[in-house]
């Protein structure tokens, strides 16, 4: 049974024009178009920060010259989906946008360039400028937040939070992987009216309103476990599982024949790790022809991975959200959803009912490669922030 509490119903024409943060979306086909909608429905008041989550169906010089024309001067940034989150749930082929108004919000951003040849230590003092930064513009302000964007195929995403976590404090992290739908070639952060690939982005947030950062997922660990006896960490792959070939091994753990795993397969029989008293799930991504198993993160020799089982995601989503809620209905939930997610919700015919609990509580965002969560990269997650009220 699905629980009733007080949340937004989700439609951008219910939300009153005095809310701190305020959200968007569109399907229009036409960049130009889709971007001038964005721009209608946040409406004229200033904002403190825009993100924008764009699909890869877009060209992105068109949507770079749009936001040039629309959003000029304006501090705008995003990066490509495997799928948005919007007013009325999942949503593919379009732009979401969130703006948070510069009465309640101050936000910097540093772009983190070239992940291939990550630098630490310039990125350390990048964090430690962002953190001045915002507590000298609103030093009677003490909320904050960080969200971290990257390219979805960088596999940096673990070594950068790493980082980052170590430099921001008390300040909570939450993001998500750029994704490219289901292609999987290349995706994009947005920061200073360009695309950026092999690039990351932190955003530190500092507001007069109540935030809380959170990651939900809905799998229980069974006792069937599998030890990691071959890999190839920086790469993600996974050679041998139990000294067997990683596939075959994997398909044999799930009651499957290799030629029957897909991302489907996967994103209902995931496996996970025990990190800190909790379990992460770390998900595989694809089988390569030679039988290895490639994964979303680094997956080290010698782990031990335990294959979990699912529970009602309908459900535990709207149980989850409604904790939000608590003691008062947050105002908007930026959410980072886990494309493995949106395809089991898809596999169990559970999507609908899923979407409709997304849109009621108000949830926009999109479907990542990928998540993050204070110090850790994680998978099959949906991570994000509420954000409440403002204080007076």
């Amino acid at each position: 049974m699905l629980l009733r509490c007080d949340a937004p119903d989700g439609s951008e024409t219910s939300r009153p024009t005095h809310l701190s943060v305020r959200r968007a979306c569109t399907d229009a086909d036409d960049a130009f178009i889709a971007i001038r909608e964005i721009r209608h429905r946040l409406g004229s008041d200033p904002m403190a920060l825009v993100l924008l989550f764009v699909s890869p169906k877009y060209d992105r010089g068109a949507v770079t010259a749009a936001l040039a024309k629309l959003f000029d001067g304006e501090h705008v940034v995003g990066c490509t989906t495997a799928g948005e989150i919007c007013a009325h749930g999942y949503g593919e082929g379009g732009i979401t946008a969130a703006g948070f108004l510069a009465r309640d919000f101050t936000a910097a951003t540093r772009l983190i360039p070239d992940l291939s040849a990550f630098d630490a230590r310039q990125t350390t003092m990048s964090v430690l400028d962002l953190r001045a930064r915002v507590a000298s513009e609103r030093p009677d302000w003490h909320s904050e937040f960080a969200m971290f964007l990257g390219d979805g195929l960088s596999r940096k995403e673990d070594q950068v939070i790493a980082t980052l976590s170590r430099n921001l404090g008390q300040t909570p992290l939450f993001g998500g992987s750029a994704g490219d739908g289901m292609d999987f070639r290349q995706t994009f952060v947005l920061q200073g009216g360009r695309f950026h690939t092999d690039a990351a982005l932190i955003t530190l947030v500092r507001t007069r309103c109540g935030v809380r950062v959170f990651r939900f997922d809905h799998f229980t660990p069974t006792t069937a476990q599998m030890v990691v006896t071959e890999a190839l960490p920086g790469e993600r792959l996974v050679r041998e599982i139990n000294a067997e070939p990683a596939a075959q091994e994997y398909a044999r753990m799930v009651g499957l024949d290799p030629s029957q795993l897909s991302p489907r397969v996967f994103a209902a029989h995931p496996v996970v790790i025990r990190h800190g008293g909790s379990h992460h799930v770390r998900a595989i991504q694809k089988v390569e022809e030679n039988g290895d198993l490639r994964f979303y993160s680094p997956v080290d020799e010698g782990l031990v991975l335990t294959i979990a089982e699912a529970g009602d995601m309908a459900a535990h989503l709207d149980q989850a959200l409604c904790g939000l809620a608590s003691p008062e209905p947050p105002q908007a939930i930026i959410g980072c959803d886990c494309i493995l997610r949106r395809l089991e919700a898809e596999e169990s015919q559970a999507v609908g009912e899923v979407s409709r609990i997304l849109a009621r509580h108000g949830v926009v965002g999109f479907n990542t490669y990928g998540e993050q969560f204070d110090m850790l990269h994680v998978n099959q997650t949906l991570t994000g922030v509420a954000i409440y009220g403002a204080g007076e």
